[in-house]
């Protein structure tokens, strides 16, 4: 392949934005300068009006595959993924079967090894009995440990005190917890079921799945990470109530509890149940206009970490449910990059900012190996961003299986010109093309 040089783009990347010319060689950036580069026997992009960024790095994605392959696939979703400008998934264990033992968890990495176009890793799940195949996982190659600490898929909902202390204790890999009490939440059901019926509506969510729920077990979690000097990564923190749990007094790399906050969880509001219904019904829940205030805030102070999706797709036919029998979760990985452009337009955060917690900041928390940056001789994974392109969301154009996207309708302001994986493009304004250019992820650690 003759090398790719990018030209006249502005490069937006660790924190400045400039004018600037990119070199791709042998699936690597060469050169950044903002002199320019010679443009000598190079396949030649001109991006002049274009911003460059470095590809998106989502930490928690649920692509379904193996055994609710009727929802997604790694393959489908990673295709989504490409198409809005994210080029590395971390992918979660409660599949079917649930990804608990090293077999089973190595057998999803050989399904992504033959299909998908972005970069991988998959977490490898907890039970209350695996702790022997949790300890057995190779820091190196493995993203992390993931542990629902509220209802999740089989057997993985892992709530006794006893087996959390163990696994706080002895494992020394980065922990993910998914952080709602369970028994709150049951009492909290049987109470709103008990005087409204199967049939109540999905604005009762916030109050089921409540703030209280999401406290207890985030503060039971941050309590046993500091007891044991564990490596805590808490996701989609929802509520005011949490944002205490965390501090900006160190650098991200340097940091033993961090966090992550969600697209969805930024941008809706409990008052959208009324229009979106069971499309925004997603555990943990989206809860108060007071709250998504105090999530916008923590993030621009360094409070919260990483900006994800938590990409989790069901039919519509499955959404469509009376509330109590709908599936939690909602199809977000193709729209993500776009939404946190418009909420940047909105004056809500920085497009430096935004790459930071995007990209910069994944790879800093996960310490992934030689990517998330636009740094000479990293990989060279990036997205051309078309900042003045609008782009609407239709059933036309959402490569997500499920076909659904709670975005349908909505006209944004930008769009994905193309996408790049190792060098490779894996996208642009045609379509998807073809080139399966994903890697595993490697870890520095």
């Amino acid at each position: 392949m003759k090398p790719t040089l990018i030209k006249n783009a502005l490069i937006i990347n660790e924190g400045i934005s400039f004018i600037g010319d990119l070199l791709i060689r042998n699936g690597r950036i060469e050169q950044i300068s903002q002199q320019g580069i010679s443009d000598n026997n190079y396949e030649i992009i001109n991006a002049e009006g274009l911003w460059l960024l470095p590809g998106v790095i989502d930490d928690q994605v649920h692509f379904r595959e193996p055994g609710l392959t009727h929802k997604a696939t790694i393959a489908t979703e990673s295709a989504a993924a490409v198409a809005g400008g994210t080029t590395t998934f971390m992918e979660m264990p409660n599949t079917v079967p649930n990804a608990i033992t090293q077999e089973l968890l190595q057998q999803k990495y050989d399904i992504a090894e033959h299909c998908s176009p972005a970069n991988y890793s998959f977490f490898m799940g907890t039970t209350n009995d695996n702790l022997e195949e949790v300890l057995k996982t190779n820091p190196k190659n493995v993203c992390g440990v993931k542990i629902f600490m509220g209802s999740s898929t089989g057997n993985m909902l892992v709530d006794e005190p006893n087996i959390l202390d163990k696994l706080f204790e002895k494992c020394e890999l980065l922990i993910a917890t998914h952080c709602e009490d369970e028994a709150t939440v049951r009492r909290n059901t049987e109470l709103y079921l008990a005087k409204y019926g199967d049939d109540m509506a999905a604005r009762y969510h916030p109050e089921i799945r409540s703030r209280e729920a999401c406290l207890l077990s985030s503060t039971f979690a941050a309590n046993l990470a500091k007891k044991h000097g564990t490596r805590l990564h808490i996701l989609h923190i929802t509520t005011a109530d949490e944002v205490s749990l965390f501090s900006n007094t160190l650098p991200l790399r340097d940091k033993k509890i961090t966090s992550e906050v969600c697209v969805h969880h930024l941008t809706f509001e409990a008052s959208d149940y009324e229009t979106l219904g069971n499309k925004i019904k997603c555990n943990p829940a989206i809860k108060y206009a007071a709250d998504r205030t105090a999530l916008w805030h923590a993030l621009n102070n360094d409070l919260f970490d990483i900006v994800a999706t938590d990409h989790a797709p069901h039919t519509i036919e499955e959404k469509n449910n009376v509330y109590i029998k709908s599936p939690s979760g909602l199809p977000l990985v193709q729209h993500s990059l776009v939404q946190m452009i418009e909420h940047s337009k909105n004056g809500l955060i920085s497009k430096e900012r935004m790459v930071e917690k995007m990209s910069h900041s994944p790879a800093e928390c996960f310490k992934i190996s030689n990517r998330g940056y636009l740094r000479e001789g990293y990989f060279a994974d990036l997205v051309l961003v078309n900042p003045n392109q609008n782009y609407t969301v239709t059933k036309n154009n959402i490569l997500y299986k499920c076909g659904w996207s709670p975005f349908e309708g909505k006209t944004f302001s930008s769009s994905i010109h193309s996408t790049y994986v190792n060098g490779i493009k894996v996208f642009d304004q045609k379509g998807l093309t073809g080139e399966l250019a994903g890697m595993r992820l490697e870890f520095q650690r």
